[in-house]
C-alpha cells in the first residue's frame, strides 16, 4: 500500500515531505487489489501499477513516506477496515506492533542480505527491469536503516510474533511453517494445546 501511494505521488510531482498534502492524498487516493493466478494486482485509481511499484525509486520513495505520522495514519485507517472484512493476510514493517497489536498469529520474516539482494534481482528481471546486484543491496541497507529508526511505527519484531529465517528456505518451505505454526496457536487459544 505504501508502494502504491509513493507511486501515486512520483506520478504527480508531490514533495516526498509535504506530510500534509501526501496525508491528504492517502486518504483520497483509491488502492485495490485483485488476485491473479500468480500474485496479486495491484491498482492506483483504476490504474494497474502491480510492476511498477516494484521499481527503486518507488521503493525508496515509499520508504520516506512512511515515516510521515499524517500518512501512517491514513494507512493504517485503510489496512483495519479491508481486515474488518475478514479473510486478510497482511504483511508489513508494522502489521504485528502498531496495526494489528492482538493478532492471533504473526510472523517475523528474516533473511540474510544476500539472499534478500537475489531475490529482489529475480524479481526485478522477472519483472523486465535490469538493476545492479549492489545497486539493490545499497537500497535494502539504507530501508531497513530508515525504517527501523523512524520515530513513527518502527520496523521491530512483535514480542509474541514467530520469527521465521527464510534465508536457506524457498516459498512452500515458508508456508508449510507458518501453517504449522498457525494450526498450534489456534489449538492454543481454544483450549486445545
Amino acid at each position: 500500500m505504501y508502494r502504491a501511494l509513493a507511486w501515486k505521488t512520483l506520478q504527480l510531482g508531490l514533495d516526498l515531505d509535504d506530510e500534509p498534502g501526501l496525508g491528504r492524498l492517502a486518504e483520497a487516493v483509491s488502492i485495490a487489489f485483485e488476485p491473479s493466478s500468480d500474485r496479486q494486482r495491484i491498482f492506483v485509481d483504476g490504474q494497474e501499477v502491480s510492476r511498477e511499484i516494484r521499481e527503486g525509486e518507488v521503493g525508496q520513495a515509499a520508504s520516506k513516506i512512511s515515516v510521515l505520522p499524517g500518512v501512517r495514519r491514513a494507512m493504517v485507517s485503510r489496512q483495519r477496515a479491508m481486515a474488518a472484512q475478514g479473510g486478510v493476510v497482511m504483511d508489513g514493517r508494522d502489521i504485528g506492533t502498531v496495526v494489528f497489536p492482538e493478532a492471533d498469529v504473526k510472523f517475523y520474516l528474516e533473511a540474510r542480505l544476500e539472499v534478500r539482494v537475489k531475490r529482489r534481482y529475480l524479481e526485478t528481471r522477472a519483472a523486465g527491469m535490469c538493476r545492479e546486484v549492489e545497486e539493490l543491496a545499497e537500497e535494502i541497507r539504507t530501508r531497513d536503516a530508515r525504517d527501523m529508526g523512524r520515530g513513527a511505527s518502527p520496523l521491530r519484531k512483535a514480542d509474541d510474533a514467530m520469527t521465521i529465517d527464510t534465508s536457506d528456505l524457498d516459498a512452500v518451505q515458508v508456508v508449510a511453517e507458518m501453517e504449522d505454526e498457525i494450526r498450534r496457536r489456534v489449538g492454543v487459544l481454544k483450549g486445545c494445546g
